[in-house]
């Protein structure tokens, strides 16, 4: 953390002074130059409180901060995106398989995480309402009809109306097989170190989740097989400490504390004025 204040003005004694020194500080004053004003950089780490120190703060000033720099002005929300190359088969019909993710493509308290066996999980580190948005490569290449059942899991839970039902063809008379592409989009809201799995099952095996590489005539890039994003959207209906912007959460006599989104970012930078 660094703190500070800007150039400090000339002041006054207590019991007043010459004409000269009480003209030179009313002229500042008028030119808006006194000493309530300072910086401060917002601690890192992912630390969620920044502390100001200034003997001129009390508990009833209202301190005004500003962002004084393009870091501290850009809002750092998290994100994530991640996708596979490889297929995905389920070894059987009566299974729920979780998608599992090859790649980050993206990351900002965000992550991709181990069930132990895969990386499926999508985890956060910060509380709120986000958007997950996915995009699967179905291939059928059976003689039937098939159905593929895609919902989401929260922390190893299934989430209520969730499920979303793709019916497929089967293979054409010249053994194609018949492709769709699965595309949804769904909110969820989400404590830090929650994570959403996005789970499918299949009503025959040879039913798979396809990539392809090496595509050529013309050079084209490779399709993943899961294609997944994930945007922090709001804070949550049911948590209200969270705030885009920092903001004075408590004051005590020469301290005040600012909270703030978990701060991974250096040299964010903010001016502050101490009014009362």
């Amino acid at each position: 953390m660094t703190v500070g204040t800007k150039v400090q003005f000339r002041t006054l004694p207590f019991n007043g002074g010459t004409q000269r020194e009480i003209s030179e500080v009313v002229r500042q004053l008028m030119n808006g130059k006194s000493n309530n004003a300072g910086f401060i950089t917002l601690d890192t780490s992912g630390a969620t409180t920044t502390t100001i120190f200034n003997e001129r703060i009390g508990y009833d000033s209202v301190i005004i901060l500003t962002p004084i720099n393009d870091v501290s002005a850009a809002q750092y929300l998290p994100y994530g995106a991640w996708h596979d190359e490889t297929d995905q088969s389920a070894a059987n019909t009566t299974t729920a398989y979780a998608m599992k993710f090859s790649d980050s493509d993206f990351n900002y308290m965000t992550s991709v995480e181990s069930d132990g066996v895969n990386p499926t999980e999508l985890t956060v580190q910060v509380a709120g309402l986000y958007n997950l948005q996915f995009s699967a490569q179905l291939n059928n290449s059976t003689n039937a009809q098939e159905v593929v059942d895609i919902w989401f899991r929260k922390n190893g839970t299934d989430i209520a109306d969730s499920n979303s039902r793709f019916t497929l063809e089967p293979r054409d008379s010249n053994n194609v097989t018949f492709r769709l592409l699965a595309g949804l989009n769904f909110y969820v809201a989400l404590d830090a170190g929650d994570y959403v799995q996005i789970m499918w099952c299949t009503t025959d095996t040879d039913v798979t989740i396809e990539h392809f590489t090496g595509l050529t005539s013309p050079t084209r890039p490779d399709i993943p097989s899961i294609i997944a994003t994930m945007s922090y959207v709001a804070v949550n209906g049911y948590t209200d400490d969270l705030h885009y912007e920092p903001y004075i959460s408590s004051k005590a006599q020469g301290s005040a504390v600012i909270t703030h989104l978990p701060n991974y970012v250096s040299d964010m930078d903010y001016g502050y004025i101490i009014v009362g």
